[in-house]
């Protein structure tokens, strides 16, 4: 995104991840293959940042209603002072998994990183996605790169991935090269590459082209409206949403669509919608 009010991604993530670091307890087994390796349909989760001023007012209300809308799947963008137990009952007793959480880099520091391993494997979460980073030369993309790699190295023993979530940014020239292109080019196949459609077209990136340079490592990707007005659904919008799902099934190896919307003022009402649509579309 361009522009939050008041409250960027990254400071949110932080404000509410704050309240719940060291808390969690390792549970034994808890760590499942979300999609489901029979799976004939990538899975649909919804991005919670979507429904973050409900999420703050009650949060295992809000989660019940998302599960009650048919969405199998949460991504999270905090925790609201919520421990890695508490969080897995909410998604146990509705019937829900973890299909991704945005975590800040700074939680997968070395210093960090194996508590938020811990967190996240109790939460039955493997998809661990950093959602925004900055770096002003081809050189600090490079290192974050390599550390990603060293992340990923760690994580793939236990079945867990960490990947980066693409921002309006990373499709702007730095020296001569888009971010999203030093990144992706320098990285293990297994790092996810969270492509966001809204945000891709924000910075003036062409959603399919940015796609299909990289082959399999869609594993996740944010479906958000780019057009249309602010309540404005996917296919409302001016992204080719057909040429995006044959993409995602055939080439992209994705294993879950996760729904965004930003701007509405009836968040839940918006996300509904767009679960229907994607219901009439034959992808739930």
């Amino acid at each position: 995104m361009k522009h939050m009010s008041n409250l960027s991604r990254r400071q949110f993530i932080h404000a509410t991840a704050l309240a719940a670091a060291g808390s969690s307890v390792l549970l034994p087994g808890c760590a499942t293959d979300n999609a489901g390796s029979g799976a004939k349909k990538i899975g649909v989760g919804l991005q919670l940042y979507s429904v973050r001023m409900e999420c703050k007012a009650d949060f295992p209300a809000t989660i019940g209603k998302v599960a009650k809308i048919g969405y199998k799947g949460v991504e999270f963008a905090g925790y609201w002072g919520r421990s890695a137990k508490d969080i897995r009952a909410m998604l146990d007793d509705n019937g829900l998994v973890a299909c991704g959480s945005h975590t800040p880099g700074d939680d997968v520091q070395p210093g960090k990183l194996d508590e938020t391993i811990e967190f996240n494997q109790t939460i039955g979460n493997h998809f661990i996605i950093v959602p925004d980073m900055t770096g002003q030369t081809r050189q600090a993309w490079l290192e974050k790169a390599q550390f990603f790699n060293s992340i990923a190295d760690k994580l793939r023993p236990l079945k867990l991935s960490v990947g980066y979530h693409s921002h309006w940014h990373d499709f702007h020239s730095v020296e001569g090269e888009m971010p999203w292109n030093i990144f992706g080019e320098n990285t293990a196949r297994d790092v996810i590459l969270q492509l966001d459609t809204g945000n891709c077209v924000d910075g003036g990136g062409d959603v399919m082209t940015e796609l299909k340079k990289f082959p399999g490592r869609t594993r996740s990707i944010h479906i958000k409206p780019n057009g249309g007005g602010p309540e404005a659904i996917i296919t409302e919008d001016k992204i080719d949403w057909p040429a995006v799902f044959e993409y995602c099934e055939t080439q992209g190896g994705t294993r879950w669509y996760v729904v965004e919307h930003e701007s509405s003022k009836n968040p839940l009402e918006v996300v509904g919608r767009t679960f229907e649509k994607l219901k009439q579309l034959g992808k739930v």
